[in-house]
């Protein structure tokens, strides 16, 4: 059965999480993310949880389970001015470092050098470092695509699995993949993500039918409204099933400025899904909003996870 099924839809509807990915990254990132889930903008959120704010964001969802917040698998650590390392002690993953202690700053790095059983230590320490500070994950997913293998081939994608179903997290994976401008990936990718999608149903972890997004960097050229307008059009284009949409919101301050490349388009991100023509969008295309939460009630269900 279809996640879509399972969840009481027909095959035919569209369903969307819209996530925030990012949360913890630092204070700006935090108060904006906050606001999209107290005005139901935003869907849900993922906290970076080796980053310097991720710790006040954890506290934040403790006291507010009533949205729905995962943690934000994160193995690179890509800006300049702005490092962070792991939660496990660094003598336990000395793989996944390079000099400073800190993360690699792009996928490659970590593809190349990171070593199995450490990464699986590490996806652990993530999630019980959110446990303790009172969270209850939604779902889990990943900074930078640095688990999917997408620089070298090199993925770590069966412990993630694994992982996913002790905690009783589903995970942001698509079975089906897009290319651009909606045509069908190369058949080669295409096959590994039914292979990989078999895999997690094999271990009883949801996953998505397609993964969307908007390009993180500003475009040559980029305004608020030509960026509302290519939105638009990713929502009209929207597939039958589960679809995930990721945005980077946060509110564009000093803090931001400070260490990001790119803040304008961050603010961007914070303003979109609070528009009133993206709302009217949603609702002219019968787009039905779902949850991580909903999708892990189901996930936990088959599974007759208990703990």
């Amino acid at each position: 059965m279809s996640v879509a099924a399972a969840l009481g839809y027909s095959s035919d509807e569209r369903l969307l999480i819209v996530n925030a990915d990012d949360y913890g990254l630092c204070g700006s990132v935090n108060k904006a993310v906050e606001q999209l889930l107290e005005e139901r903008a935003v869907s849900s959120a993922t906290i970076m949880m080796p980053c310097p704010a991720a710790r006040e964001a954890a506290k934040w969802s403790a006291l507010h389970q009533e949205h729905d917040v995962g943690v934000h698998f994160t193995f690179t650590s890509e800006w300049d001015n702005y490092r962070w390392g792991p939660v496990s002690k660094p003598e336990d993953v000395p793989s996944l470092l390079v000099e400073g202690g800190y993360f690699p700053k792009d996928s490659r790095t970590f593809e190349l050098q990171a070593d199995s059983e450490q990464v699986e230590r590490e996806l652990v320490a993530q999630i019980e470092l959110a446990l303790q500070l009172g969270m209850k994950p939604s779902h889990a997913d990943n900074h930078m695509g640095s688990l999917y293998g997408l620089a070298t081939g090199n993925h770590f994608l069966p412990i993630v699995f694994d992982v996913c179903a002790k905690y009783g997290l589903p995970f942001r994976l698509p079975r089906h993949l897009l290319g651009d401008r909606a045509q069908t990936a190369s058949p080669e990718l295409a096959e590994q993500a039914k292979q990989l999608g078999m895999l997690a149903d094999s271990k009883g972890v949801i996953i998505l039918d397609y993964l969307v997004g908007l390009p993180f960097q500003l475009q040559a050229g980029e305004t608020y409204a030509s960026f509302k307008e290519a939105m638009k059009q990713q929502l009209r284009s929207l597939q039958p099933g589960l679809t995930e949409l990721i945005i980077h919101p946060s509110l564009v301050t000093d803090e931001l400025f400070s260490f990001h490349g790119q803040p304008e388009k961050r603010g961007l991100e914070f303003q979109l899904f609070r528009d009133r023509e993206i709302v009217q969008t949603l609702h002219g295309e019968d787009i039905r909003l779902v949850r991580w939460s909903e999708l892990q009630r189901v996930q936990r269900e088959r599974c007759g996870w208990s703990q």
